[in-house]
């Protein structure tokens, strides 16, 4: 009787006792991580603590007309803190949607129809080639995009393309002419091939990672392919989709120099998707370089409406996520 329970003392594992390295490490480290938390919370309300306050005298003459307004007459003199200009952002901020939809909206079937070939019908050696192209393509700086597009793609693919649109449907508002070559659909279509590798390699993921005895189970039940993909597969997967569909927003909505190239550089509005509009970052690019005082203060004001269009879709991300992981399951969140 005494040496079973001695065996089962024995048996029992004892407490874990770290070394004196071992204790020190552990607050390190914990530690570290908390002020790296820290301190990427205190830069990014640093950044927006500052641009609102140098962009205050603008919002202070404007008002809510700096988001409505449609005029942008910046003053020439160095008057400082007086504000002589008129300065209404809205052709800017309404060029930034348009061509961050048209972005969107091209760009996630397409991720999507990638994302499956990749993972569930190409062969197995076409993979990590395919997924190897995919992640070079995200890494093509911004600037190749845009010389390629405003040398070549526009001239002989786009134009082309838009010539058609506006013989087809030159009646409905989106498409009335004049085309412009540089307008809002030129830089949305470019822009919507630089957002597709980071939502294809993101949905990918998401796909890899679904739930095979889910997949199996479906089709022991008689599925075709097509079946269990569109009915389990896709709706499983739907909060990672929606979050790569928002990342890709994201990065639409603050790309810089290829939209420059290519949406035309007029401060004025147009509802054609063939104008030759501006974006809010498109035109600090453009702009910044030979801006007066004045003007360098207008575009710090149109900075801080860039920070809060982000937020917004951040936020507008995770309750989209929220609800597809809380109805569909949460493959990658």
């Amino acid at each position: 009787m005494a040496g079973a329970e001695a065996g089962a003392a024995m048996a029992r594992p004892g407490p874990l006792r770290g070394g004196s390295r071992g204790r020190l490490a552990d607050p390190i480290f914990k530690a570290a991580v908390t002020t790296s938390g820290v301190l990427v919370l205190a830069l990014l309300a640093f950044m927006i603590i500052r641009t609102t306050a140098d962009a205050w005298p603008i919002f202070a003459k404007e008002g809510l007309g700096f988001f409505t307004g449609t005029d942008w007459d910046a003053g020439q003199t160095r008057d400082l803190p007086n504000i002589h200009g008129t300065y209404g952002a809205l052709p800017f901020m309404y060029g930034t949607l348009v061509t961050s939809a048209i972005a969107l909206l091209i760009a996630l079937p397409v991720a999507i129809a990638v994302a499956l070939y990749i993972t569930q019908l190409a062969p197995r050696r076409l993979r990590n080639p395919l997924s190897y192209g995919v992640e070079t393509l995200a890494a093509v700086p911004s600037i190749v995009y845009g010389l390629w597009g405003l040398l070549f793609f526009l001239p002989v693919v786009l134009r082309p393309v838009m010539d058609r649109l506006h013989q087809w449907f030159g009646g409905v508002f989106l498409f009335e002419g004049p085309v412009f070559g540089l307008s809002y659909f030129s830089a949305g279509v470019v822009l919507a091939l630089m957002v597709l590798p980071i939502m294809t390699a993101i949905i990918r993921e998401v796909f890899a990672a679904a739930p095979t005895a889910e997949l199996q189970a479906a089709y022991g039940l008689g599925a075709t392919e097509w079946e269990v993909i569109r009915k389990v597969l896709i709706p499983r997967s739907m909060s990672g989709i929606v979050g790569g569909a928002m990342l890709g927003l994201g990065r639409a909505v603050g790309e810089t120099v290829a939209v420059a190239m290519l949406v035309g550089g007029s401060q004025a509005m147009g509802y054609s998707l063939f104008f030759a509009g501006d974006t809010m970052a498109a035109h600090i690019f453009n702009t910044f370089q030979d801006a007066l005082p004045e003007t360098v203060l207008g575009l710090m004001a149109i900075g801080v409406a860039l920070f809060a269009f982000t937020f917004l879709i951040n936020v507008l991300a995770r309750v989209l996520v929220w609800r597809a992981g809380r109805f569909g399951g949460d493959v990658a969140v």
